[in-house]
């Protein structure tokens, strides 16, 4: 299936030892990838503004487990890491290619010690649902990067300042979960009809953005899970954790903008997060 009225203009490619942006999205429902909608049409507009890049690094919400890996993939399959949904969205393959010389890269960049290679994962749905809009001839090699879950919000930000070097090298890197992410309180909504934004959401949405705009690295890590909001914005620290990826491998000479900057079911940030400079 190809990605709904996405045109793709030509892109000019990343200029040798210039520094790419670094990207963060509110990759949202699965079914974004089905459907013409705000969410996949700013995804592709996305990827006709950046620089087209030699390879991606991709940190999604959903490889979360108990290590830090690089998928190590000639060729990573398309994960299917949901249920419930249309047969359609199972049918989806992204077929990008994988970069072992990629992986073992940023391997010795985390230390080699403390990440590995993993050929058993590929691209889930937290990366590749965004990328078929942003790159749709998916003829741009991605690596995906999982998150540890045994470390803390300044472990995992540690991690991701090893990552800034990459963007000298024409990788992009692209972080990938939600600004809030409290799908019971999503659900629940969606069951009842309700489309009201709760305080804590706004709340937490907006200290993110006073956070990451004033380059504010310690009231970004105290907001999870050291916050009240935090705590409901993200029960679970998954969806949370790829900002400070994104965070971790820009720097004070990037300045943040944002786009799509609403709530879906509510109460679901769906705010992306482009670090530039």
């Amino acid at each position: 299936m190809n990605p709904p009225n996405v045109s793709r203009p030509n892109v000019t490619p990343a200029q040798s030892g210039a520094r790419m942006p670094v990207l963060f999205v509110g990759h949202g429902s699965p079914m974004n990838a089905l459907v013409d909608n705000p969410y996949s049409a700013t995804f592709a507009e996305l990827g006709r503004s950046l620089p087209r890049p030699r390879a991606i690094l991709a940190v999604s919400a959903h490889w979360f487990v108990g290590g830090t890996y690089l998928t190590g993939n000639p060729q990573p399959r398309t994960i299917h890491d949901f249920s419930g949904f249309p047969p359609a969205l199972s049918e989806i393959e992204y077929r990008a290619p994988g970069s072992v010389d990629l992986a073992e890269r940023v391997r010795r960049a985390l230390g080699p010690e403390r990440a590995s290679l993993n050929t058993e994962w590929g691209l889930d749905h937290g990366t590749w649902t965004v990328l078929r809009f942003m790159f749709p001839e998916a003829d741009i090699p991605v690596v995906q990067l999982s998150l540890d879950r045994r470390l803390d919000v300044r472990g995992h930000l540690t991690l991701a300042r090893s990552l800034a070097d990459l963007r000298h090298e024409g990788v992009l890197v692209l972080a990938s979960g939600n600004i809030t992410h409290n799908l019971r309180d999503a659900f629940t909504r969606m069951q009842t009809g309700s489309t009201e934004t709760p305080p804590w959401a706004t709340r937490f949405d907006s200290a993110v953005v006073r956070a990451v705009t004033q380059r504010d690295t310690e009231g970004l890590l105290r907001l999870w899970p050291d916050s009240d909001d935090g705590r409901l914005a993200h029960p679970s620290p998954d969806h949370f954790l790829p900002l400070l990826y994104a965070y971790g491998a820009s720097d004070a000479q990037d300045s943040a903008s944002f786009t799509s900057d609403t709530f879906d079911l509510g109460s679901l940030s769906m705010r992306n997060v482009l670090f530039a400079g």
